[in-house]
């Protein structure tokens, strides 16, 4: 029996599982030909080599290559979340903080194309369709629940702790890739934080001056 016929004569969950995992090795060989030739430099024909296609082959699993890239980028993202879920939360809310802010940076830290696709404006033209955005969305969630339990919870105090966080994961994938400089400022980064909210929080509220007007 050819392997047409074994395809054709396959169940269709068997013939699911193994479109699946034919499109999962599809994504971690693009992943590794980024690391050598950039995100830009993928080339369809070397990753249909790769994966013993030939490359109109591809189409089949993948519409385009920005269509590849957003499959890369949810399992980019993917990655992040099974990686702050695969721990029990500690405790104490500001250890537990610490604990994801670090394993965001390290994240960052080990994989520099990676972080070039999930948290840069690296690729032209694209944008990741709401279905990669999911992941990153729970990844969200996840770090909202644990700024609040930290007692974090203004709009604006969320916002500069992401911005603080983007730049500690930046400044290590720029000046120490696989090093631990920025990681290690994690736990000043919340403390300082969470003192500056609970300081805002205790002050008491000014009101507003007013002028009584003189009677002529």
């Amino acid at each position: 029996m050819s392997a047409n016929e074994s395809e054709s004569t396959a169940s269709p969950d068997r013939r699911g599982q193994r479109r699946m995992a034919k499109r999962s090795r599809i994504i971690d060989n693009a992943w590794s030909l980024a690391r050598r030739d950039g995100l830009a430099g993928i080339s369809l024909r070397d990753l249909a080599d790769s994966v013993d296609l030939r490359q109109p082959s591809l189409y089949a699993y993948f519409e385009s290559k920005l269509d590849l890239y957003d499959a890369m980028f949810e399992d980019g993202q993917r990655q992040l979340l099974d990686r702050c879920q695969a721990r029990e939360p500690l405790p104490d809310p500001r250890d537990e903080l610490v604990a994801v802010v670090e394993d965001l940076v390290r994240f960052s830290s080990e994989d520099t194309v990676r972080h070039q696709l999930l948290f840069q404006r690296t690729i032209a033209g694209f944008e990741p369709s709401a279905a990669a955005m999911e992941p990153a969305r729970q990844f969200l969630d996840l770090m909202t629940e644990r700024l609040r339990a930290a007692r974090v919870d203004g709009p604006a105090d969320v916002d500069l702790f992401s911005a603080i966080v983007s730049g500690l994961a930046h400044q290590q994938v720029a000046n120490d890739p696989g090093g631990d400089r920025w990681v290690l400022l994690a736990r000043r980064v919340v403390e300082v934080l969470v003192a500056d909210v609970d300081r805002r929080s205790a002050r008491p509220t000014k009101k507003p001056a007013t002028t009584r007007r003189v009677k002529k």
